[in-house]
């Protein structure tokens, strides 16, 4: 299914969906797992526990909250997916970050951890017919197609790449 196809997302969801370069969704998240194939590993590992400011998370903090949030979304789709009207309530991502480990396992267990979890969410997304990508349901106090919570997901990883490239990446140089 294309990006075209989905319907107005509330604007906080839209700031990640077009962040997608990708039209269709399968490819958007073959794509997304490919991103994180080519990470620079070594870098990522140079900055160990660095942050760009106070208060921020550390590499593996921020590459968990991408799977903790992947696997929250994802359930979500399941579930507007097989039609189930229940509205399901948000998450605190500070909290899940606050609570993780991440800082206490190995990167490669985190990296390795959130390529699963995305290997999983294209089989679950490809396993949706069109009327399921097409069905709705209510996250926190949004309603969004299952569509568009798959593109959210792609997005949101694009997003934090994005910042590992542009405000943890160059820590490196000014070491």
């Amino acid at each position: 299914m294309k990006l075209t196809d989905v319907p107005h997302a509330p604007s906080y969801f839209d700031t990640y969906i077009h962040q997608v370069k990708e039209a269709d969704l399968s490819d958007a998240l073959s794509q997304s797992l490919v991103a994180l194939d080519t990470l620079d590993f070594e870098k990522l590992k140079a900055l160990g526990d660095r942050v760009y400011a106070p208060g921020k998370w550390t590499v593996r903090d921020l590459l968990q909250h991408v799977t903790d949030t992947e696997r929250i979304f994802a359930y979500r789709a399941l579930r507007f997916a097989r039609n189930d009207n229940t509205p399901l309530p948000g998450f605190d991502e500070n909290l899940f970050a606050e609570y993780s480990g991440a800082t206490r396992r190995p990167l490669e267990n985190v990296l390795e951890e959130l390529r699963v979890v995305r290997q999983s969410s294209i089989l679950l997304f490809n396993s949706f017919d069109e009327t399921a990508l097409r069905r709705t349901g209510v996250m926190f106090k949004f309603e969004l197609p299952v569509i568009a919570v798959g593109f959210t997901l792609v997005g949101h990883q694009n997003h934090h790449l994005r910042i590992l490239e542009e405000r943890y990446f160059p820590m490196l140089t000014t070491a």
